[in-house]
């Protein structure tokens, strides 16, 4: 399963995006480090699914009038300060979460009613663009610290005959959730000595912001767009990164309402529908939430979701079945099952994603909605449904 980390200053807003997208329970409160033990739930990515296609919807109960709902973890976990790759505050335990993240939705104080310690100030008072670059600073900081601590066993395996920097780096940053290849690959784009003995704090600082930067991408939750200002929206906007304005508590209270039966909403609705009794001071609260959703087109919650799997880590959704004809599994559910899988994948490469044994398996597959036979070779692309043939059962 993918994994999503919340990152950010304290008092930002990121227990309250999380107890929105996973509708789990956790200390939600105005004051710095609420968050102590990091927090792990289930939230989805939303696409559309392929039962829109038929005539009638697939029942999944991940899957609402063909908006279909992909499960992965997202983690919320300890507000990060200034000088956390130093150990302060909660820093140490902060950045070791992230090491199991695929990616890192970085939850932003847009109306700057906060500082950088997360405590109150008054709104439009700190620049909320600091924040981005900070928490990207602690973090590419920490991993240079675990790169020079590191660095006397890559100097050690350089003395011997068959040395591979490659793979010598790759040991160091295991830890930190980075593959051979990503490294091969960010290598590549760095100028560095052969000897590793001759690198300098520079060449490992280099190696630890690329290595990050590629194994760790980052997209902005500008939150609490409700009450910031807009030129603050706009500035953020302005950067060369993905940024969503959000309103955390603005998903969370319509999560509330459709739960109670109060409204029509599903996660990532541009808008919502008043289906219930609610009173004025709740219509004018929802007023004020419709505004801003209407201004950017959701509260941006699952947005920023769907940005961080589909945009960032390039992910596209497929559908593996028993029955091409009916697009069934075996007990007659229909689209059962739908995978995350990254750009370029194969009919193979699903086969493993299903289950090992599956994959080992492999002798052939079949496109559903045409009903013919795929090469091995093919990519799949986002809604396949896809028949896997295997020996394995």
């Amino acid at each position: 399963m993918i994994s999503i980390a919340l990152a950010g200053k304290p008092n930002a807003g990121k227990s309250t995006f999380y107890t929105a997208a996973t509708r789990a329970e956790v200390d939600v409160a105005n004051y710095p480090f609420t968050t102590i033990d990091p927090n792990r739930g289930v939230s989805y990515v939303r696409t559309r699914c392929p039962c829109l296609d038929r005539e009638e919807r697939c029942g999944n109960e991940h899957c609402r009038d063909g908006k279909r709902y992909v499960p992965i973890q997202l983690i919320d976990v300890a507000g990060l300060v200034p000088g956390a790759h130093e150990g302060r505050g909660l820093g140490n335990q902060f950045l070791d979460a992230l090491t199991e993240a695929d990616v890192i939705i970085t939850v932003v104080d847009a109306a700057g009613g906060t500082n950088e310690e997360g405590e109150s100030v008054e709104v439009g008072t700190y620049d909320p663009l600091s924040e981005i670059d900070f928490i990207e600073e602690e973090m590419d900081m920490w991993l240079a610290g675990i790169v020079e601590r590191n660095w006397e066993s890559v100097e050690r395996q350089s003395r011997t005959p068959d040395f591979e920097i490659d793979a010598a780096i790759t040991d160091v940053l295991t830890g930190f959730g980075a593959t051979e290849p990503e490294v091969v690959a960010t290598l590549r784009e760095l100028k560095y000595p052969s000897d590793p003995r001759e690198w300098t704090d520079e060449h490992r600082e280099a190696l630890a912001r690329a290595v990050r930067a590629r194994t760790k991408p980052i997209v902005v939750a500008a939150n609490k767009a409700d009450v910031a200002p807009e030129e603050n929206l706009e500035r953020l906007r302005e950067r060369e990164k993905l940024v969503i304005p959000t309103t955390a508590e603005g998903e969370l209270a319509l999560r509330q309402g459709a739960e109670a039966g109060l409204l029509e909403y599903d996660p990532g609705d541009p808008g919502f529908e008043i289906v219930g009794e609610v009173s004025d001071a709740q219509r004018a609260g929802l007023e004020r939430i419709g505004a801003v959703m209407e201004h950017w087109e959701g509260t941006g919650v699952q947005g920023a979701l769907n940005a961080a799997v589909y945009d960032l880590l390039d992910r596209f959704t497929a559908y593996p079945v028993q029955n091409e004809s009916k697009w069934t599994d075996g007990q007659g559910n229909v689209l059962p099952d739908a995978f995350l899988l990254p750009r370029s994948s194969t009919p193979r490469d699903l086969a493993y994603a299903v289950h090992s044994d599956i994959g080992d398996g492999y002798l052939h597959a079949v496109d559903a909605r045409e009903k013919r036979r795929i090469g091995e070779d093919h990519e799949l692309e986002e809604g396949d449904v896809v028949k896997i043939v295997s020996t394995a059962k």
